[in-house]
């Protein structure tokens, strides 16, 4: 069935998720201007090391983090046309920007869960993707040990302490959740979702969680 895919590009040729020029993911340009953070970042919160007086991720309940990608330029635009374009074209290749920096660190794949109705709304679940695509690349299971509770709540432009006032970001346990967990979620802006799934996952006996995500927002 080699043929199907060649007979489809003939007839829609594949653009770039980005710019939309020629290309089969990404075009040249876009790629060379990807913003890769590199590895001089805060293990603990995942910012640009050295992070500031006092890390942002300071008494936060996950253990470590890491994003290959500043949330700025092409990065960016890309989790928009997954978000909210529907490109599921886009989680390949944002797994396969996040696949080797994935190996650090150990554990069992567990994506940060969508409210269920903004997956129904979608129609997928980013996160859930790129844990899903994650694992097929790297051979690591993953668990669906996370659910989202309460009301659905809009998080774009709101603070750290904004976004985890009471009863904003509530989560549950599904069944007995892996002793060693990492994270996997699209954008790691103030760290209040992540801290939250972890901290959830903790007290249900999880020992160590690391959360992965595909961009970090240097501006929170």
């Amino acid at each position: 069935m080699v043929v199907l895919p060649f007979l489809l590009d003939l007839l829609v040729p594949p653009r770039c998720l980005v710019c939309g020029d020629p290309a089969r993911d990404l075009c040249g340009g876009c790629r060379s201007s990807l913003p890769w953070l590199g590895d001089r970042t805060c293990a603990r919160c995942g910012l640009p090391a050295p992070c500031g007086v006092r890390c942002p991720a300071a008494g936060a309940a996950f253990d470590a983090a890491w994003a290959p990608l500043a949330h700025e330029g092409p990065a960016r635009e890309l989790v928009t046309a997954l978000k909210f374009r529907g490109r599921l074209s886009a989680v390949d290749v944002m797994a396969g920007h996040m696949a080797a920096g994935v190996g650090r660190h150990p554990g069992v794949l567990v994506a940060v869960p969508a409210h269920p109705s903004r997956r129904r709304g979608r129609g997928f679940d980013q996160a859930q993707e790129l844990a899903d695509a994650l694992g097929s690349r790297t051979g690591r299971p993953v668990a669906r040990a996370l659910r989202r509770e309460g009301a659905a709540t809009r998080q774009v432009g709101l603070s750290r302490g904004q976004r985890a006032a009471a009863g904003r970001l509530r989560f549950s346990v599904r069944g007995t959740p892996p002793a060693v967990v990492v994270l996997v979620d699209d954008v790691h802006t103030t760290g209040a979702t992540l801290d939250a799934c972890a901290l959830t996952l903790k007290e249900a006996g999880t020992t160590s969680v690391a959360a992965v995500s595909y961009v970090r927002a240097l501006s929170p």
